[in-house]
């Protein structure tokens, strides 16, 4: 009972939902994920180590780099029902859309460039990037 619940958890929170629909795409560093959902890479590293207890992730490290994926055999009974179900949901969700194609566009910037930026230096998602205007231009 301990696990399904660890993993109902760890998948029921909306950010950790979104890490895990990009990490179907395959493997992606923290700053991969940081630059796409426009987070710190502290909340990303924390969200990751969730979903790594709960057993729906794997990591590997990839010279420099941590990379993460979906957990291809979890060591938690309930993850991969888990994952099949989370991977046939949410195709039509904008959230989800605008994610993946955010990601396209961070996975076309070479890692090493990426990685080394300051958090401040990241590009940001265009969702990020519109509601910083909308919220400067309504104090104006």
């Amino acid at each position: 009972m301990r696990d399904l619940e660890l993993a109902l958890k760890a998948a029921a929170d909306p950010t950790r939902t979104r890490i895990l629909k990009l990490l179907e795409a395959g493997p992606l560093c923290v700053c991969q994920v940081q630059a796409t959902l426009g987070l710190a890479p502290s909340t990303i590293s924390k969200h990751l180590a969730v979903l790594k207890l709960a057993g729906l992730v794997e990591d590997r490290r990839d010279g420099k780099w941590i990379r993460y994926r979906l957990a291809e055999t979890s060591r938690n009974p309930h993850g991969s029902a888990l994952l099949g179900l989370l991977r046939g949901g949410l195709q039509r969700d904008t959230r989800i859309r605008d994610d993946r194609q955010r990601l396209r566009e961070v996975k076309a910037i070479p890692m090493d460039r990426l990685c080394s930026l300051p958090a401040s230096r990241v590009p940001q998602p265009a969702a990020a990037r519109s509601s910083v205007r909308t919220r400067s231009r309504s104090r104006a």
